[in-house]
């Protein structure tokens, strides 16, 4: 295992986008469930989460991983925070260093109102 790995604390499901013939010639989009990571989720920055106080607001989080977890840029990372509210995360692009021994995600949460 990594030695990343023992900071790795969270499971996230990896949802992606994927299409499936529709039967009539064409195709049909969805997400689906490719399994799960396991990860470690920064916190955004102080500027960042006096914004998220707003309804509807975004901002961005760095998501460790294990450098072989299959996350790619456009998968959504589900889990739930550390009170079991449901988070969704968009990831914007994966990145590993010239040695890989982690990735790192670079996500953004959409907060609803009222979480």
């Amino acid at each position: 295992m990594s030695r990343v790995g023992r900071y790795l604390t969270r499971r996230l499901e990896v949802w992606r986008i994927v299409a499936v013939p529709d039967g009539a010639g064409g195709e049909e989009t969805g997400l689906v469930l490719q399994g799960t990571v396991r990860a470690k989720v920064d916190q955004p920055s102080p500027a960042e989460r006096l914004v998220a106080a707003q309804s509807g607001s975004r901002h961005s989080h760095d998501i460790w991983l294990l450098p072989t977890a299959d996350v790619r840029r456009g998968d959504e990372l589900r889990g739930t925070d550390r009170l079991g509210q449901a988070q969704v995360f968009r990831v914007q692009s994966v990145v590993q260093p010239s040695r890989p021994v982690y990735s790192k995600a670079f996500v953004e949460l959409t907060q609803q109102e009222g979480a």
